[in-house]
């Protein structure tokens, strides 16, 4: 039977690219390589490239699976707003929960918004804010003043925060809040130490960051697993978290654990053993391609149903956004139509639990519907 999915809930994307890039600039928003492709290839030579070239040409006016220069021609063509109205509205998403800490002449929620023609939310990077705090700070006392009343203030009208603290440090932090005379000593060292525009790396601060967020009790959203080069995968495994995230209990701030691969499996463990702690699988399943199917039924093995959440982490491209619903979309198709027809699962099930991955498990934990619904 297939499935009748809802207006899907992105619950962890960012903004598109205002401008066309030319060739090598598209293909660039296909890997999270820094480095350039094998000799004779390109980054369409992948499973996310022959996804995008799969699932986007038709929506232009072409066939699946053209070569790239007539597409990328096809997208110079219609020109880049039409292009981002035709896929976004395509990809079937209802609502876009963007991660706004990301530089470059991207679209904020709004704007992403009315492309999309949905709804969009904001998940403030913690990182990102306290950069832009840390620039016009003169002092530790100044610094972590603002950048507390910041936080605060961000809570009003945020669905979220986000950290990257996997790249700048790794997850095996402290798990506890570090105290108020740590704090300001790592802040006047990187105030002191800090170029203009400078990344916040300092552990003790990263840890005053997560805090600060745990304390509006808003869902956290934790970068862990597969990125670009800026981090060392190895230190991006969740179950190094396991510490703070049992310090983090009592609190009732609900843990995001975003993307995984390749430690998805323990992300789903770490969701199904802690009640706060909520997982997601978006980037691994578009880089992943048709191989999708496997990564989201491993992620299903342990993760509890109601706790797992679709997000595309789109950035850039609208292909992004149209890739990731598709992928996502087919995977799950293909896992229920083989569970159903086994005799697994019912189809009364498969519908019901499609519906909460697609959207409904993301509308409860940030507040899209009621508590009560």
């Amino acid at each position: 039977m297939p499935l009748t999915l809802p207006p899907l809930v992105d619950h962890h994307c960012h903004g598109v690219l205002r401008h066309a890039p030319e060739r090598d600039g598209f293909a660039s928003f296909l890997t999270e390589s820094d480095s350039p492709p094998a000799p004779g290839t390109s980054f369409f030579d992948s499973q996310l490239g022959f996804a995008v070239l799969r699932w986007c040409p038709p929506l232009l006016g072409l066939p699946a699976h053209c070569p790239p220069e007539p597409y990328l021609e096809r997208r110079r063509e219609l020109g880049t707003e039409e292009v981002a109205r035709r896929l976004l509205r395509a990809s079937g998403t209802g609502t876009y929960l963007v991660d706004t800490g990301l530089p470059g002449d991207l679209t904020g929620p709004a704007e992403l918004a009315e492309l999309g023609g949905g709804d969009a939310g904001v998940i403030v990077r913690l990182e990102a804010l306290a950069e832009r705090v840390a620039d016009t700070s003169h002092d530790a006392a100044g610094f972590v003043e603002v950048f507390d009343h910041a936080v605060v203030a961000s809570a009003r009208t945020a669905l979220g925060f986000k950290s990257v603290a996997a790249y700048r440090y790794g997850l095996g932090l402290e798990p506890d809040p570090p105290d108020s005379p740590e704090v300001h000593a790592a802040a006047s060292r990187w105030l002191a130490e800090r170029d203009p525009g400078g990344r916040l790396t300092d552990p003790v601060l990263l840890r005053h960051l997560l805090w600060a967020a745990v304390r509006t009790g808003l869902p956290l959203q934790l970068h862990t697993g597969f990125g670009d080069p800026d981090l060392r995968l190895d230190r991006c495994d969740p179950l190094l978290l396991t510490d703070f995230i049992r310090a983090v209990a009592p609190h009732g701030c609900p843990l995001v654990l975003l993307h995984g691969y390749p430690y998805h499996r323990n992300a789903a463990y770490l969701a199904h053993a802690f009640t706060h702690v909520y997982a997601d699988v978006g980037l691994a399943l578009s880089h992943t391609g048709v191989r999708a199917a496997a990564v989201l039924a491993e992620a299903l093995e342990l993760t509890p149903f109601g706790k797992l959440l679709y997000s595309s982490d789109a950035y850039g491209l609208p292909e992004l956004y149209l890739v990731g619903a598709r992928v996502f979309e087919d995977a799950l198709t293909r896992l229920t139509e083989d569970w159903t027809s086994s005799g697994a699962w019912s189809e009364r099930d498969a519908t019901r639990i499609a519906g909460l991955l697609a959207a409904d498990n993301a509308a409860r934990l940030y507040g899209l519907v009621p508590a009560e619904s």
